[in-house]
């Protein structure tokens, strides 16, 4: 799989082959702040066009495959990964800034393994697909692939989320669908050695060769080109705000489906009895979730609304004491830094006074101090918009309400988000104020949570990962949980009349 270049190839078609680039990039370390030598391309239309020629011809020969050939290949992509281990968790390592251990060896590689296996079982099970028989009509319907999929992975998570080994991967290929994976430019390496997994596994199982294909950048307009395409499917996408929209505006407008996972918040509302019972408990279960991965989780709780009474001073000194004391994490890159920084100037312009930090930190790479900021119930208000600025980083905004009223009228201004989490005292005392705040909560939130902080998400079928605009673009989908996940990426198929042997074979007996 050597490229006969120093500029590394990618995959399309089952081959490993020299880019049509307009340009190259590198990764950097973000520990250092020092470039990597690998070279990538940045690929042009003409890449772009064989991949999506050659997902189509996948998609076709797949038609009347069984699907445990798709579990089959699922299978055997976990098991290479986990040999592989090691070289790609120090490539993530390397890469992200990010513990080879336990954070990426120990934690993240299981999840992302134990998820295509959990994908291949559904791939084996049709319940998900929810036939529906119509004996006295004669119709008969099943949830069926909707065609190519491309996947855009996100910076923050190098093996779980990644477009060519993540969930959305996993999802989509389980549904039936070739997928064509868009690495990220911070951690193009890790995408090249999962993908050479990927290609392995597809060959061995006996797949289609454009089943399985990634490139690792293309020019903004030509992935927005790219989910408009009339051969692609869907598109699934985790990242900003910003670059979400622009592909949603192309997909939308053309009819394509495509799924975002972009910005939340994650409000977590404190009631005082809480803080009667177990003010330490909670300071520090606060700062270990918003300080993890320095803060570079979706499920981040960047908002923390508290109502003004007896321990709410006494928690906003500890949690102050904490985060300076606290070591700060390492940013994934200059661009993650540059946004972190903008976003609390945001917060700044708006009103909110910074507590703790509030700059770079000192030391190697890209690192900022971890930060806690504050602001009152009324100011936030007042400036809703600005003050729910997503700091992609290890900061956190405080917003104190003065009476209950104001911490409802502060949810009230709330946008979608991922996850919503109330702490409330076990006595029951908090019992009239949570029956106040949950309907208000509940649904611009995704996942409701009780008494625990939002940054877990469990590959589980009950999960919901997901949630009201801006959180994703579609809020009835979720981006983890098994079997759910997998429905984004097909379409209901209708039989009336067709004599039953050549229904598909879900349908038949």
């Amino acid at each position: 799989m050597n490229s006969t270049t120093s500029i590394s190839p990618i995959l399309i078609d089952g081959q490993w082959l020299e880019a049509s680039a307009s340009s190259t990039f590198s990764a950097t370390n973000p520990s250092t702040g020092e470039a990597l030598s690998e070279q990538f391309p940045v690929s042009t239309w003409a890449d772009i066009d064989a991949a999506l020629y050659a997902a189509v011809s996948a998609f076709r020969a797949m038609q009347d495959k069984p699907s445990d050939q798709l579990a089959s290949f699922l299978r055997q992509y976990a098991d290479a990964i986990e040999a592989n281990g090691e070289a790609i968790c120090e490539a993530a390592a390397t890469e992200s800034g990010y513990p080879y251990a336990p954070r990426l060896k120990d934690i993240e590689l299981p999840r992302t393994t134990g998820q295509l296996r959990k994908a291949a079982d559904a791939a084996e099970n049709g319940a998900w697909r929810l036939p529906v028989h119509d004996a006295e009509n004669n119709i008969h319907s099943v949830l069926e692939p909707v065609g190519p999929v491309v996947v855009f992975g996100p910076n923050n998570f190098p093996l779980a989320f990644n477009g060519i080994s993540g969930g959305d991967f996993a999802a989509a290929i389980a549904a039936g669908n070739p997928v064509i994976a868009k690495a990220h430019r911070l951690h193009p390496a890790t995408c090249r050695l999962l993908a050479e997994c990927a290609a392995t596994a597809a060959e061995a199982s006996g797949l289609p060769s454009g089943f399985v294909q990634m490139i690792y950048a293309t020019s903004h307009a030509d992935g927005e080109r790219l989910v408009a395409d009339r051969r692609l499917g869907a598109a699934a996408f985790t990242g900003s705000r910003s670059g979400g929209m622009a592909l949603k505006t192309a997909a939308d407008a053309v009819g394509k489906p495509i799924y975002l996972e972009m910005s939340s918040v994650n409000p977590v509302v404190i009631l005082p009895g809480a803080l009667e019972e177990r003010l330490d408990d909670i300071a520090t279960e606060l700062t270990t979730s918003a300080l993890m991965g320095a803060g570079q989780f979706c499920t981040n709780p960047g908002i923390v609304v508290l109502l003004d009474g007896k321990h709410t001073e006494d928690l906003i000194a500890q949690l102050g004491e904490k985060y300076t004391a606290s070591p700060c994490g390492t940013l994934l890159g200059k661009s993650v830094m540059d946004s972190v920084a903008e976003g609390q100037g945001a917060l700044t312009s708006a009103g909110a006074e910074t507590l703790t930090g509030g700059g770079a930190a000192e030391r190697e790479g890209y690192a900022w101090s971890n930060t806690l900021m504050r602001v009152n119930g009324k100011r936030f208000s007042e400036s809703p918009e600005a003050l729910q600025t997503e700091v992609f980083g290890n900061t956190t905004l405080l917003v104190v309400a003065d009476d209950v009223d104001q911490v409802l009228d502060v949810i009230s201004h709330m946008e979608g988000n991922l996850t919503g989490s109330i702490y409330s005292a076990t006595d029951g005392s908090d019992d009239e104020l949570y029956d106040a705040v949950a309907p208000r909560l509940r649904p611009i939130v995704g996942r409701l949570i009780n008494d625990k902080m939002p940054t877990g998400v469990a590959v589980s079928p009950a999960m919901n990962h997901g949630g009201p605009f801006p959180a994703t673009g579609q809020a009835h989908f979720t981006a983890v949980g098994i079997p759910a996940s997998l429905r984004r990426f097909t379409m209901l198929a209708s039989y009336d009349n067709v004599r039953p042997h050549r229904l598909p074979a879900i349908l038949q007996g």
